[in-house]
């Protein structure tokens, strides 16, 4: 795990060593251990490197004949490649996995990724043919922006990088402003800052310098042409297969491995998997609130951690805490992006730094296997629709009405989510609908100034949104759902995972999202993954003897919550309305200021919305205003 950033001259100006070292400064954080810069005339390098693998000789920029590379990640498979390429006559200098992409390259050219197995951002300079060739990982697991003007091309592992050049200025994307208050998060390549993109997941792009021109290729992307030949058990058995490869192989480290444990069902396979896997104790490392037992749930991270033998490390996150350090947070970020989930995983990972330096989560099961409660409230809105028109959209039965019933009280917390859902546009196109369950805008009425808001394109953001659920390749409302929080949704929440275990300079895995799991799992009939309605009902019967059945039988997932109702009306009162309430925040004549103190003063909990707009000043703060 590390960062870099690039500078390419397309006027043929020698890059300013000054420039390339305050760009990387910016990072630092990433890749305290060691440091690599390369400046060939136009052309610019600094890697900050984070030592995992190959601690003596893994140095980038790292040159082999006519390639240089500069890379953050890791590359799980690494092991198996390399001994591929030794025999078709490679030689090898290092035992990092870095050289391995190198000589992958060289021999098989751009469709080399094709073969990687792991989270990765790297930039491929190849004077051969004069071409920069970069790529990111399946899911967008390790970042990796870009800006491009008429002189110059800069590259960064952060945003914050790319805005350390003296020539880029901050300004905000206002179409991308609307979508961040829909979702919370940005789709697609586009950030909240003007001029400044993400290079997207499962995509490779190349460069050539002498005529400039760019193009872009996806080399993957979820396969859902169904496999109806194999049995529900083979599923099972190939699933259970590949859990138990991808956590051994993401526990290969030449530093100190630990997990997050949240008592959740993902933290708690990925924590029991690899407790199989090592000959010493594992540490693992989880956190709670103490404003009560609904911000707790520490007794099922010990269950999970006793069935692990693991040495569980716990934390309990502060109200003053939170005052100190959310703009911090909101500054790592670079975009406000996700819940306020971020920063009681902030202080879990400060914790982990003192113990190990690479540390395997969850994240991605829910997306994958299905285990959000929208995805049961979706479909119990498709079960009555089909049973009062004896109709279904999908073309063949996932659930009926009498199927999911069974499941329902999972859904006893989302009452109220399911009352503004049902309060309008019931039964319309399974595309309107999900939209309905993840746009936020409902819930926001008031909070703007009408001048801002009625400049937003509703339409615009839902033909956006259209693009990643409706899969040419399947029909089924399932499969629409998990492809767009894959693609949609999940990016920022991994944006956060990344920021917060690199703020405190740790490596975070995330073994779920090996994209073996998600090419089986494509595959298979939606009624299979889904059957009757149950969350992650695929995974639970592969896993069903290593999970202990507390945890199996869980119907009161909390995902990490945080007090704020509480905080909100104590300590953490007037940091938020200093905050929202600014002078600065008056004067961009965003939000409605007299409605938010209103609200703010008001007996209501303090809602999502309010995190949001909350996250959003801050991030003008640090960013904008600056």
């Amino acid at each position: 795990m590390c960062g870099f950033v690039g500078i390419i001259n397309k006027n043929g100006d020698t890059i300013e060593s000054a420039v390339l070292d305050r760009m990387a400064l910016s990072i630092h954080h990433r890749g305290p251990d060691e440091e690599g810069v390369l400046i060939e005339g136009p052309i610019g390098f600094f890697h900050k490197r984070l030592s995992i693998i190959d601690l003596s000789t893994g140095k980038q920029p790292m040159d082999f004949g006519p390639f240089t590379i500069v890379f953050n990640g890791e590359i799980y498979n690494y092991v198996e490649l390399r001994n591929e390429l030794k025999a078709k006559g490679h030689e090898f200098i290092t035992t990092s996995d870095t050289e391995v992409i190198l000589h992958l390259y060289q021999e098989y050219g751009k469709d080399f990724v094709n073969q990687l197995n792991g989270m990765f951002a790297f930039i491929i300079l190849d004077r051969r043919e004069n071409t920069l060739f970069i790529a990111r990982d399946h899911f967008g697991i390790k970042p990796l922006y870009w800006f491009q003007d008429d002189h110059k091309i800069l590259f960064g592992s952060e945003i914050k990088a790319i805005l350390a050049h003296p020539e880029v200025t901050a300004a905000v994307h206002a179409e991308n402003l609307y979508e961040y208050l829909t979702f919370q998060f940005v789709m697609g390549e586009g950030t909240m800052f003007q001029n400044i993109f993400k290079v997207k997941p499962g995509y490779h792009v190349s460069i050539n310098m002498d005529s400039w021109e760019i193009s872009e290729t996806q080399y993957w992307s979820p396969n859902f042409k169904l496999d109806k030949f194999h049995t529900e058990e083979y599923f099972l058995v190939e699933l259970r297969k590949i859990l138990e490869e991808t956590v051994s192989q993401q526990l290969r480290s030449d530093v100190p491995v630990g997990t997050y444990l949240s008592g959740g069902l993902d933290s708690s396979l990925v924590t029991i998997l690899a407790s199989k896997f090592l000959d010493n104790p594992l540490k693992s490392f989880s956190g709670a609130f103490n404003e009560g037992p609904e911000f707790n749930e520490l007794a099922y991270a010990r269950i999970a951690a006793k069935e692990a033998h693991s040495e569980l490390f716990e934390v309990f996150p502060t109200e003053q805490e939170f005052i100190d350090l959310l703009p911090m947070l909101i500054y790592h970020l670079d975009e406000p992006v996700a819940g306020p989930g971020l920063f009681p995983q902030y202080i879990v990972s400060r914790l982990a730094s003192k113990h190990v330096k690479v540390i395997l989560g969850g994240q991605g099961g829910d997306e994958i296997f299905g285990g959000y409660a929208r995805y049961l409230v979706a479909y119990l809105e498709q079960a009555i629709k089909g049973a009062v028109f004896e109709s279904n959209e999908e073309g063949e039965h996932i659930v009926s009405l009498k199927s999911i019933l069974p499941n329902l009280p999972t859904l006893r917390q989302y009452v109220p989510m399911m009352k503004t859902f049902w309060s309008d546009g019931t039964f319309e196109p399974m595309d309107r609908r999900y939209y309905s369950l993840i746009n936020r805008m409902g819930s926001l009425e008031g909070f703007f100034e009408p001048e801002f808001i009625n400049q937003r394109d509703d339409e615009l953001i839902f033909n956006k949104f259209s693009g990643y659920f409706n899969h040419s390749d399947t029909k089924s409302y399932f499969n629409k759902m998990t492809h767009f929080d894959m693609f949609g949704s999940l990016p920022g929440l991994l944006q956060v995972e990344d920021r917060v275990s690199m703020a405190v300079s740790i490596e975070s895995r995330v073994p779920l999202l090996d994209r073996r799991i998600v090419d089986l799992i494509s595959r298979m009939p939606a009624g299979m993954k889904f059957k009757g309605g149950e969350m992650k009902y695929l995974l639970k019967k592969t896993i069903r003897d290593l999970i202990p059945e507390p945890i199996m039988k869980r119907k009161d997932k909390m995902g990490f919550p945080v007090p704020l109702h509480i905080w909100s009306k104590n300590k953490a009162h007037d940091f938020i309305m200093d905050t929202l309430l600014s002078k600065a925040a008056r004067e961009r004549n965003i939000i409605n200021t007299k409605y938010i103190e209103k609200l703010i003063n008001s007996e209501q909990p303090f809602s999502r919305g309010l995190w949001g707009l909350l996250s959003l000043e801050l991030w003008f703060n640090q960013f904008i205003d600056k």
